[in-house]
């Protein structure tokens, strides 16, 4: 089975369609880690796909934020004016299907899909410190992670933890083979908001029977979702973080 692997797409519609054409159907179902909407200005658009087209998906932060199902307080000023603003603009069956979004990890089989860590879905995995201390906790031996934003991941072998690199700026994907007796934490990058400096949107392609992660980027039209952020008057920090990838 080939599972095309979606995460962090924050109401950014053009970079979702970029993501989807590159894939091109070269997978038999999908999956989402969370933070469908926020950030930017089609949560509409991006929670119906999600909703009606992806098996399996779980909340993230975001997502709960703009259901109204966690404190803004924690937010910074520009992720809690577009909570807000989300929370107003979208339509009654797509913020009680954000209300309805399970909580992570969910198990599939031989792997499981999260939105931040297996121990808490709000925390962030940054650094192989994070990933050393999940060693004991993690019920499947591939882990599928969002929430960074950070493309790449963490490999917890019996000689140590070691990073995953995502795909490099001259390339548009780079696989990775997953070997046995070892756990994975794999991250395929954000979709609509990247911040690992490679503004391309994010995503993965994970073959089951070969055992292996292909991670994929794609540039978009990024002037489009660009001037919908300014047009529905969201701060302008929203805009301009995509065209630098932070």
């Amino acid at each position: 089975m080939r599972y095309l692997i979606l995460s962090d797409i924050h109401a950014n519609q053009e970079a979702l369609a970029a993501a989807l054409e590159q894939a091109s159907g070269a997978w038999d179902t999908t999956l989402c880690l969370g933070d469908t909407v926020g950030y930017g200005a089609d949560p509409n658009a991006c929670a119906e796909f999600v909703r009606t087209k992806i098996a399996h998906v779980v909340r993230g932060n975001h997502d709960k934020a703009c259901a109204g199902l966690d404190d803004l307080e924690w937010f910074n000023a520009a992720a809690r004016a577009s909570a807000l603003w989300t929370q107003q603009v979208m339509r009654p069956e797509n913020m009680e299907w954000l209300r309805q979004l399970p909580k992570g990890p969910i198990v599939l089989g031989e792997f499981q899909i999260l939105h931040g860590s297996p121990l808490d879905e709000d925390e962030y995995l940054l650094q192989a410190q994070d990933a050393r201390q999940l060693i004991g906790y993690l019920d499947t031996p591939v882990s599928f992670f969002g929430h960074t934003h950070l493309q790449g991941g963490f490999m917890l072998h019996r000689s140590g933890v070691f990073r995953i690199p995502g795909v490099p700026r001259d390339a548009s994907f780079v696989d990775f083979e997953l070997e046995k007796d070892t756990f994975y934490l794999i991250n395929p990058g954000s979709v609509g908001q990247p911040r690992d400096g490679d503004p391309r949107a994010a995503y993965a392609i994970y073959d089951d029977e070969q055992r292996v992660v292909r991670y994929m980027r794609t540039p978009y039209d990024i002037a489009a979702a660009q001037a919908k952020i300014r047009a529905a008057a969201l701060p302008d920090i929203l805009a301009r973080r995509l065209g630098i990838g932070q």
